[in-house]
């Protein structure tokens, strides 16, 4: 089986979703906690080993205009950081408006960020089909 991790990446909190290249379909995983601004690197390290995806998929937060903001330069930098520890291909898709489809889907804030990176996840199978 194909797997990808998919990610909702925010400043405190980091959204993940696992999702098969296959039947292109993506599933709410967890929602992983900054520790001192950080992503926390050693749960990401634990599901990139339990599921050995083939790649990653990262949310681009854009305005509404497209033009990058401070959250998008940040969701690049873990981007880089994502391929440099762990040597995987990484993507971006743009994902504005990912965590209001979220709110949508869940009546519950807890998570929300693990919903928005499933939206981001589908909207990349959708768009790489």
């Amino acid at each position: 089986m194909t797997y990808i991790i998919g990610f909702d990446y925010g400043h405190k909190k980091i959204g993940v979703a696992v999702g098969q290249k296959l039947t292109g379909t993506a599933t709410p995983l967890r929602i992983l906690r900054a520790k001192q601004q950080q992503p926390d690197w050693e749960s990401i390290s634990g599901l990139i080993r339990e599921w050995q995806p083939d790649n990653l998929v990262v949310g681009l937060p854009l305005h509404a205009d497209g033009s990058a903001s401070h959250s998008t330069r940040a969701a690049q930098k873990f981007m880089r950081q994502l391929e440099g520890r762990y040597h995987l291909p990484v993507y971006a898709i743009e994902e504005t408006l990912s965590t209001h489809a979220a709110a949508e889907r869940t009546d519950s804030d807890t998570d929300l960020d693990a919903v928005a990176a499933q939206i981001i996840l589908e909207t990349w199978f959708a768009h790489t089909r």
